[in-house]
């Protein structure tokens, strides 16, 4: 009898199964009833939320915004008495949130030709920051904020730049080849001679780069047809 029991409750939701009387063997079949029926009750609204959601989706789908595309993006003050502020360092707590124990803010910094090839830049703001001709080969850009800066001549083969913003920098004769760009934006950016042979673009991200109109030129390292390279045919 307690072996055909146990095989019950793992069929049905069961509080409990109290063999000592049958009263005791009653109430636990009433709580496991009230149980069921607040788990379909419970179980039904967050299917008809979820189905909301997905109608919303369907109706009114929309490309996701790298983080520095959000309007109104308010950024606090420049710290300028932290001596150490401009320096290039990998974060040791992973790229995917962008995670660091405090804000990473390189604006304004002279940071022209740099190694921080294999670092972890995740979450580095940069505003009128100089980069130009540094060394970002196999970096991690995850949520950066890149805008009004100067990249040109900038390497950034076989980097991941996830959901970043380059609206409005310079990033003439960059090398993005075999990069990662997802959910990035060169919004306003200069993006003459730059190379993005074998690179991976989203869909509308590369749609928004074709549209570009600094979209031209040759890379003067790769000699690559910056057009051609993003994989702009017309």
């Amino acid at each position: 009898m307690k072996t055909a029991a146990f095989f019950l409750c793992l069929l049905a939701p069961c509080a409990g199964f109290v063999a000592k009387s049958s009263s005791a063997t009653s109430t636990t079949t009433l709580a496991a009833r009230k149980t069921g029926k607040e788990n379909v009750v419970e179980g039904f609204g967050r299917f008809a939320a979820a189905a909301a959601l997905s109608l919303v989706i369907l109706v009114n789908p929309g490309p996701s915004l790298a983080d520095g595309q959000t309007k109104d993006f308010k950024l606090p003050p420049i710290d300028y008495s932290d001596k150490t502020r401009c320096v290039l360092s990998s974060s040791s707590m992973g790229q995917a949130n962008a995670a660091r124990d405090k804000l990473y803010d390189l604006r304004e910094c002279k940071l022209s030709g740099s190694d921080a090839s294999g670092y972890d830049l995740s979450g580095v703001i940069m505003t009128k920051t100089d980069v130009s001709n540094a060394k970002f080969v196999e970096s991690q850009f995850s949520k950066a904020y890149l805008h009004d800066s100067n990249f040109m001549g900038a390497d950034f083969t076989n980097a991941i730049v996830d959901r970043a913003s380059f609206k409005g920098s310079t990033l003439k004769g960059a090398i993005f080849k075999n990069a990662v760009l997802t959910g990035t934006s060169f919004d306003e950016a200069d993006v003459e001679n730059v190379d993005f042979s074998d690179a991976y673009i989203g869909s509308f991200d590369i749609r928004n780069l074709c549209k570009n109109p600094t979209l031209k030129g040759e890379n003067p390292t790769t000699g690559q047809d910056t057009r051609l390279s993003a994989g702009c045919t017309n």
